[in-house]
């Protein structure tokens, strides 16, 4: 898809706020903020302005310096002056200007006075008060900058979870795929790219000419409303608020297509301007070599053209991926069948809604070596959680499971309450009984950051403390994390043997995918687990094996991808 003048318009927008925000020359603010203004309200394509080698500079306000980044913008997708700006400030400082309080002298400000990089600064910042005493602030307009930001954490929300937009997705799928004449059919977008939320639905389409599929995309019975309704394109919006574009490519051009609607947009503009570098356009119609197209039917290549190894569809985020691909350093990542075990479920006994029995016949359905039970200690009295004297006769009854039973072996757990002193909400006596902890925080979330950073660190020396469990607290377009250095607790997990875990049920999905990867970066261990309350939920996890995978991990970096016997030596603290 060619470069649109709002993205051009952007791109300005977005030089402008950095060099205003670096207090530089007024003269040259104004120029990228005119320049973005005249792009906008062109009437004509600037892409075509471009192509048909148009004098630019004959546009009111733009120079022959800015009509050169114009073409640099069109060709490459980016302007290499943007990513110089961004490496010597923050690139999120950007994202406060969308905070309607804020302009780029106070974001200027902020940044200097509080050091405030981006969006959860600014909340904690105005949280604990300090915005107020940076002059030109005060308490009105700290309170205004809380409003604002709550509101803006509403909007985002708005997107859809992935185990949602799947639920949407899959019998509008199936139902396209009965369509007459149908070759390909596949859902793009981050949907593909497992992203934890969805803005929309993107499906690709190869058909016969006479194919049907327009007319059932738009008749599909959960259609609210049809936005448009054309031959290669149309789009809908579903019941829930979810809008879903279909296009129809053709079988030439279909890995091509697939790759640009995939994305993400940073993946795609650094893929095409590697394209660039071999005098090679690469859209969504194919790989061209002056108007030839020389390839594009697959996406590997689309890869091959740009001499880069296939990457995955988690991977493409523009998080050096490229670099990766390019020098065969593309992680092996994980997969669902690398999975040997769950160290985190519930039963009966607490809040679970199946006995010990029927969560050890569905785990071992799945494949699995083993499945820890770690139902819920006292102080979460809304779980009926356990005392030591409860724990220990679950202790005993799963040792007489594992005594009269073949196959899968049960694990005796916990998941144990981090008190807000940092002590664990059990004695040791009867911890050093189990064969793991799921350590977890589950009341006095709102404690500052040191408070709650220093709080785990206290829990985390105790020698029973195994697995730090869904270590943020967020929720999915829900609860947003607490505060917490989670690169103090990262490293001080590497330093006691402690194991992170990825919570795979999909309102939790904690840690993020760039959690994961740091936490990989540092040499922490983590563990996948589903947290599953009943049967059924042992499913998700296929959800937390697809963050994983956005998180770069490989089966070397999750715990239970080993034998129980690994995993026990690795458990073992010193």
């Amino acid at each position: 898809m060619p470069v649109q003048n709002a993205d051009v318009a952007d791109i300005f927008e977005r030089v402008a706020n950095l060099l205003e925000i670096q207090d530089a020359n007024e003269f040259r603010v104004r120029a990228y903020r005119n320049a973005a203004r005249t792009v906008s309200s062109l009437a004509r394509d600037i892409a075509d302005m471009v192509e048909n080698d148009e004098d630019l500079s004959e546009l009111s306000g733009i120079g022959e310096d800015l009509a050169g980044k114009i073409e640099e913008i069109v060709e490459t997708g980016i302007l290499e002056q943007l990513l110089e700006l961004e490496k010597e400030l923050p690139r999120e400082l950007n994202d406060l200007m969308r905070v309607d309080t804020l302009g780029p002298k106070k974001i200027h400000a902020l940044y200097t006075e509080l050091g405030i990089e981006n969006m959860a600064d600014l909340k904690a910042a105005a949280e604990e008060g300090k915005i107020r005493e940076v002059k030109g602030f005060g308490e009105k307009t700290e309170q205004k900058i809380l409003d604002r930001t709550a509101r803006l954490e509403d909007a985002e929300d708005q997107r859809t979870p992935l185990i949602e937009a799947e639920q949407r997705a899959a019998p509008l799928m199936e139902y396209l795929a009965q369509s007459s004449g149908v070759k390909q059919l596949e859902l793009a977008g981050s949907y593909r790219r497992r992203k934890e939320t969805v803005g929309d639905l993107d499906i690709l389409a190869a058909c016969k000419q006479d194919s049907d599929i327009m007319e059932r995309f738009v008749d599909f019975e959960d259609v609210e409303e049809v936005i448009s309704h054309g031959k290669t394109k149309s789009s809908v919006v579903l019941r829930g608020d979810l809008q879903v574009d279909l296009r129809v490519v053709p079988r030439v051009a279909f890995g091509a297509a697939l790759h640009y609607f995939t994305g993400s947009k940073a993946h795609n503009i650094a893929v095409r301007k590697i394209g660039v570098q071999k005098g090679l356009k690469i859209n969504e119609y194919g790989v061209f070599k002056d108007e030839e197209r020389i390839a594009g039917e697959t996406e590997e290549e689309v890869f091959e053209q740009v001499d880069l190894l296939y990457i995955e569809p988690e991977l493409r985020e523009d998080r050096g991926e490229i670099e990766a691909a390019r020098e065969d350093r593309l992680p092996k990542l994980i997969t669902l069948d690398d999975i040997r075990g769950d160290l985190q479920s519930h039963t009966d006994e607490t809040d679970g809604r199946a006995a010990l029995e029927e969560m050890a016949d569905a785990a071992e359905a799945l494949g699995y070596d083993y499945l820890a039970v770690t139902d819920h200690s006292k102080n979460v009295t809304m779980a009926k959680g356990m005392d030591a004297g409860r724990l220990g006769k679950q202790i005993d009854a799963i040792d007489r499971f594992n005594d009269g039973r073949d196959g899968i072996r049960i694990l005796k757990g916990c998941e144990v309450d981090i008190l807000e002193d940092g002590s664990l909400d059990l004695p040791d006596d009867i911890l050093k009984r189990l064969d793991l902890t799921v350590c977890s925080i589950h009341y006095n979330r709102n404690l500052s950051r040191k408070k709650q950073t220093e709080r785990v660190l206290r829990a985390m020396d105790n020698p029973n403390f195994n697995i730090f469990g869904h270590p943020t607290g967020r929720l999915v377009a829900g609860r947003p994390p607490y505060e917490i250095d989670l690169e103090r607790i990262l490293e001080a997990a590497k330093e006691r043997g402690c194991v992170m875990e990825l919570n795979a049920h999909p309102k939790r999905l904690d840690l993020s995918d760039l959690q994961c990867k740091m936490a990989m970066e540092m040499g922490v261990m983590l563990v996948i687990s589903t947290d599953a309350h009943q049967p059924d939920e042992l499913n998700f996890m296929r959800c937390g094996v697809e963050q994983a995978r956005r998180g770069w991990l490989e089966p070397e970096n999750v715990l239970n991808t080993r034998s129980w016997d690994e995993v026990r030596k690795l458990l073992k603290r010193d």
